[in-house]
């Protein structure tokens, strides 16, 4: 039986303080902890039902009741296995003038997040550099999101302004933007800085400054009525598709 600090613990871990505080944070579902286990990831705990078979882990393992998997679980419909994660810990050492580096400007929600991290695996990004008012990573809706990617992904937090200008020179800086040239026509590069903006303003003015390359996916919607803009994460899977398909060598 999970005694009542366990749960409380646990449960704590859907705020972002006490990820922060413990370094730790929560992932559900079959598909995602059998990533993990399989991944670098240090998983600390996993919590499971008879249902799921926990196999090749070292580290603490608990069969508990359905009931029990409801009190400590995020999740409207709870999953079978539950895993207490410590957070990686990255060195951005990411060279862009090498590799294709994703770059995202104040993205808010976390399932935008966790879908572009997913994207980003499917694509052969390795490495995402985020701005500080970022959404979290390690949000439970993100890591859902992710559907296992996050353990193939490097996630990274920084002073994006700064960093951005630590590269300026030294490789293209590629920003979706409204203004910019047609996706289908521009030159792509293989390697470089994607940048993606806010989901209600874009890339903001700071970062907008350091873009080299303004780029754009156009409409095909003539003579109707449209929308403004496509989501982030689908204009996301459009550019690296763009990009990951037609880049030059």
């Amino acid at each position: 039986m999970l005694s009542r600090n366990t749960i409380k613990r646990v449960k704590s871990l859907q705020q972002k303080k006490s990820r922060i505080e413990l370094g730790l944070f929560v992932a559900e579902g079959t598909k995602l902890v059998d990533e993990l286990i399989s991944s670098n990831f240090e998983i600390e705990e996993i919590y499971h039902t008879e249902q799921y078979l926990v196999t090749n882990v070292n580290c603490f393992v608990c069969t508990v009741s359905q009931s029990e998997m409801e009190r400590i679980s995020g999740l409207v419909t709870p999953s079978p296995v539950l895993a207490v994660v410590r957070f990686p810990t990255y060195t951005l050492d990411v060279d862009p003038s090498k590799e294709l580096v994703l770059a995202l400007d104040t993205i808010q929600d976390p399932g935008n997040m966790g879908t572009i991290i997913r994207l980003a695996d499917w694509f052969g990004i390795d490495n995402i550099v985020c701005s500080h008012g970022c959404a979290d990573a390690f949000a439970p809706k993100a890591i859902q999101a992710t559907m296992g990617a996050i353990a193939h992904v490097k996630v990274h937090y920084t002073d994006l302004i700064t960093w951005l200008n630590r590269h300026y020179r030294d490789c293209p800086i590629f920003g979706a933007c409204m203004d910019g040239e047609n996706i289908y026509k521009a030159r792509k590069e293989h390697a470089g800085i994607i940048v993606m903006g806010n989901e209600g303003n874009g890339i903001s003015p700071a970062v907008d400054k350091l873009i080299t390359h303004r780029i754009h996916i156009p409409t095909f919607a003539k003579g109707r009525q449209k929308v403004e803009s496509l989501n982030v994460a689908m204009a996301t899977a459009i550019i690296l598709s763009e990009f990951k398909g037609h880049s030059n060598p």
